[in-house]
């Protein structure tokens, strides 16, 4: 071992993909956790639909899964939210835990950058649950379709238990 050596961290070992099969305009739970509609998320903003239709998880783990497969469009600096644009145009945020944007990236780390291509269920951020909770805010992981408006609805398709990968709200076109 040289010397420098001495002062590398160890680094985790990257989390695994869950198994999906993509479907279009389909959004798959970037987390295992209890799902419930967006409109029971505890922020205004989201439960409102500002920011679009979808779902509230609850998380059990600390890794998220690309809800769609296309291209990372937004990244923000605090790494608590991403956005990833599919093939067929369906904009879908994941928003980590409510008010997390104070946190200013502690205990969260992205896995992928803007512009790269991602499958879904592979994994895209890592956050710490005890982090968040620390800092007094909820966990609830945000999955919104953002361009709601280009679509005749989206409706919720699975609430309570899910896993990560699981089919949670389908968009219809127009």
């Amino acid at each position: 071992m040289g010397l420098f050596d001495k002062f590398k961290k160890a680094s985790a070992p990257a989390p695994e993909a869950v198994s999906v099969t993509p479907e279009p305009l389909v959004v798959y739970s970037p987390v295992a956790g209890r799902c419930v509609p967006v409109s029971e998320v505890p922020d205004p903003v989201f439960n409102g639909g500002l920011l679009g239709k979808g779902v509230g998880v609850w998380p059990e783990g600390e890794v998220v899964y690309s809800p769609a497969s296309g291209t990372i469009t937004a990244v923000t600096p605090t790494k608590h939210a991403i956005g990833v644009t599919s093939a067929d145009g369906m904009e879908v945020l994941v928003h980590v835990g409510m008010d997390t944007v104070d946190m200013n990236g502690k205990g969260f780390a992205y896995l992928v950058a803007s512009g790269d291509e991602v499958r879904a269920g592979q994994p895209l951020l890592t956050f710490s649950r005890a982090d968040i909770k620390e800092a007094g805010h909820e966990d609830v992981v945000v999955c919104v379709v953002s361009n709601t408006a280009e679509y005749a609805g989206v409706e919720v398709v699975a609430t309570g238990e899910v896993a990560a990968g699981a089919a949670v709200a389908k968009a219809t076109a127009k």
